[in-house]
């Protein structure tokens, strides 16, 4: 049997956003720690049901760092303490026998919380839809050498396209900024030719759709860069900054 630990775990527990919440402590004994830290989540779980309590809700679906449904801010950081990683990826072996694990939402008010762990990131979905695709007709996928794209274009536009939306950059942020997230979805179409016909229109309405949500301004702390799980670089903001100037001061209607 591979190592145990004991912990103690002070979760955020709150009925919904117009209760008070606050923070339960909970002693979870005999984690394994190959565990990855949803599966502790679970095993605390269980043992609320056993014992007749309300199981914390949490966000999750793939479990695999992929989906960004999960997030927790765990000790006062967004998704843990680890570089380049979801919390879905983290497991108990990063952390010590006696610790104690304080358990948060991200906190946001463009993120309003549903129930405990569990926060609305629907504002993300909204801003996406204000320009975050390019106009074409469906059909069968394109052959991948019609359209010629510089392979240090490619390599960036991949880059930033590897944003999974999972609110982290948000919850890390003093501000509360979705900048990481806006800038990553515009450079990554911007790079590309596909993104470039309706690259004013998208980065005038992206941006106008953040600041409706009430997402906060980058005064450039640096927390979302080092906060996400995906390595993104705040290099982004800067070009989604370039791009929004130059839409700004295109005459109307060239």
């Amino acid at each position: 049997m591979g190592k145990t630990m004991n912990l103690t775990l002070k979760v955020w527990r709150q009925k919904n956003a117009q209760s008070e919440g606050r923070l339960e402590t909970y002693a979870l004994q005999g984690v394994d720690a190959d565990a990855s830290f949803l599966e502790m989540l679970d095993i605390l779980n269980t043992q609320l049901e056993k014992r007749g309590e309300e199981p914390v809700a949490f966000d999750h679906d793939c479990r695999e760092g992929i989906c960004g449904c999960c997030g927790a801010v765990v000790n006062g950081q967004a998704h843990g303490p680890l570089r380049e990683t979801t919390l879905c990826q983290l497991h108990m072996r990063h952390f010590n026998d006696g610790d104690t694990i304080v358990i948060e939402p991200w906190r946001s008010r463009a993120f309003p919380l549903i129930k405990d762990l569990v926060v609305d990131r629907s504002a993300f979905d909204r801003v996406i839809r204000a320009g975050g695709y390019i106009t074409v007709r469906t059909g069968s996928a394109p052959d991948a050498h019609a359209i010629p794209v510089d392979k240090e274009e490619a390599d960036v536009a991949m880059d930033a396209a590897q944003c999974i939306g999972c609110g982290a950059c948000v919850a890390a942020c003093p501000n509360g900024s979705a900048m990481l997230f806006v800038a990553a979805k515009v450079s990554h179409l911007a790079h590309l030719p596909q993104g470039r016909v309706e690259a004013n229109r998208r980065v005038l309405n992206m941006v106008a759709q953040m600041d409706r949500e009430g997402f906060g301004n980058c005064s450039n702390h640096y927390e979302c860069e080092a906060a996400c799980p995906k390595a993104i670089s705040v290099e982004h903001i800067a070009k989604m900054n370039r791009e929004h100037l130059r839409a700004a001061l295109k005459p109307a209607g060239s």
